[in-house]
């Protein structure tokens, strides 16, 4: 019999790797980063990162810089959800990668009370914030492969 927890585990792992197989229509060429939001077992929103709408599909500059304007993952799937009939009040966001702390202020004022993410980002400033503010923080990249 699978208790909660494992069955919790396994759906986390699956929406990880559903974030992972978005984040492959990010055009950007350093890094791509897919986030999924979850509530009630729905996905309610997606994102990737890259460009607004309207701008070019190229996420970095000529010195290979991401650029001033580019969204992340996370920043993509909250605004999205936002011009939605959907709330993310009380969801779980999965990222590919630790939110920024700008992120990590958007995941908070979205009321987004739990996050899930594979890999960790060198800056961890984001995941203390969300920390502090009282958010379920988990990291899986050890049990998830690229």
């Amino acid at each position: 019999m699978i208790n909660s927890s494992d069955k919790q585990t396994q759906f986390d792992i699956r929406y990880i790797q559903m974030a992972r197989v978005w984040a492959t229509n990010s055009y950007c060429k350093r890094r791509q980063v897919g986030a999924l939001i979850v509530k009630d077992r729905m996905i309610i929103s997606d994102g990737y990162n890259g460009t607004p709408s309207g701008f070019e599909n190229e996420c970095e500059d000529e010195n290979n810089r991401s650029k001033p304007y580019v969204l992340h993952a996370e920043a993509n799937a909250i605004t999205k959800v936002a011009k939605s009939n959907n709330s993310s009040d009380g969801a779980t966001l999965y990222i590919t990668a630790s939110p920024c702390m700008d992120c990590a202020k958007l995941i908070i004022q979205a009321g987004i009370i739990r996050v899930v993410y594979a890999d960790e980002y060198r800056i961890v400033d984001g995941i203390e914030l969300l920390e502090k503010a009282g958010i379920e923080v988990v990291q899986l990249s050890s049990v998830i492969e690229p």
